[in-house]
């Protein structure tokens, strides 16, 4: 038996494994400029492009982990689990298929953590979970997030991201728009900050409610927000849209949206955010007093 080559040396890097073979093995496109990005190198980067800024999407326990202090997140409210309340053909699989896409058991994960020592509640909507879409129960869960930053006076901070009402649940989904900002009326009228993150992309039921009522609104660079989506728009109104239309620079330009940060500076503009809120109270305890 011929044994020659059988213990050869690998022939190229892919070969070798280790952390060379990963970067030349396991890419992402860059939807942007089309640039290959190394799966480390875009994941060291907070899965922000190198090349053009772009901002990938990502899940809501990924962004607990940059924005919030360590140990400090607990979740609440994680066992709720939407179910076909209408007997809507296909919602069940669509259901199973979302948790297992998104390893989530909702839309949203809600909870209470410290931001550079700053004690919040926070909500994440997740863009693997049916594109964040808004039924039952992520509303539920963010309304009682609101109650319950109101009764312990904490500020929100709320990361947006949603393609809108989810349509399995018919009007019992856009219900949901009325009930979260009714609970956010009432934790504002208590004298309690919310702070809105959009996120790519932020669109119908959620923008026209809990999205763009925040104290501050804070957007990542090139989310798309608004309500209906630009070609409707166009068709309705048979005229061409301003380029960038929907855009966070546009909104920002036009007073919609207070400032855009990007991911990496976005634990600082928060804390610092949070850190200011802080002191306004405080202010007011004293006037009080």
């Amino acid at each position: 038996m011929n044994l020659m080559g059988l213990f050869r040396s690998p022939q190229n890097e892919l070969e070798k494994g280790g952390k060379e073979a990963e970067d030349q093995g396991i890419r992402n496109s860059c939807p942007k400029c089309g640039v290959q990005l190394p799966l480390t190198d875009l994941q060291e980067n907070l899965n922000v492009c190198s090349a053009c800024g772009y901002h990938f999407r990502i899940g809501p326990r990924e962004r607990i982990f940059h924005i919030c202090d360590e140990g400090t997140f607990a979740e609440l409210d994680g066992d709720l689990m939407s179910r076909d309340l209408l007997d809507f053909p296909g919602y069940d699989q669509k259901l199973r298929n979302a948790k297992l896409a998104s390893r989530e058991k909702e839309g949203v994960l809600c909870g209470t953590a410290e931001i550079a020592g700053r004690p919040c509640a926070i909500f994440c909507m997740d863009p693997n979970f049916m594109m964040g879409s808004m039924g039952t129960v992520v509303g539920e869960k963010i309304t009682r997030l609101f109650e319950y930053a109101t009764g312990h006076n904490l500020p929100v901070v709320g990361f947006t991201v949603s393609g809108g009402a989810r349509m399995q649940e018919g009007i019992l989904s856009l219900m949901q728009m009325a009930k979260t900002s009714a609970a956010l009326k009432k934790h504002s009228d208590a004298g309690n900050f919310y702070l809105t993150v959009l996120t790519d992309p932020t669109l119908g039921g959620i923008t026209a409610s809990f999205a763009m009522d925040g104290d501050v609104i804070m957007a990542e660079p090139g989310a798309t927000i608004g309500f209906a989506g630009a070609r409707v728009i166009e068709q309705t109104i048979r005229k061409k849209l301003p380029q960038g239309f929907q855009t966070a620079e546009f909104l920002l330009e036009h007073g919609f949206v207070d400032l855009i940060v990007p991911r990496s500076e976005q634990k600082q503009a928060i804390a610092w955010l949070l850190q200011m809120h802080t002191a306004k109270e405080r202010r007011e305890q004293d006037e009080r007093l």
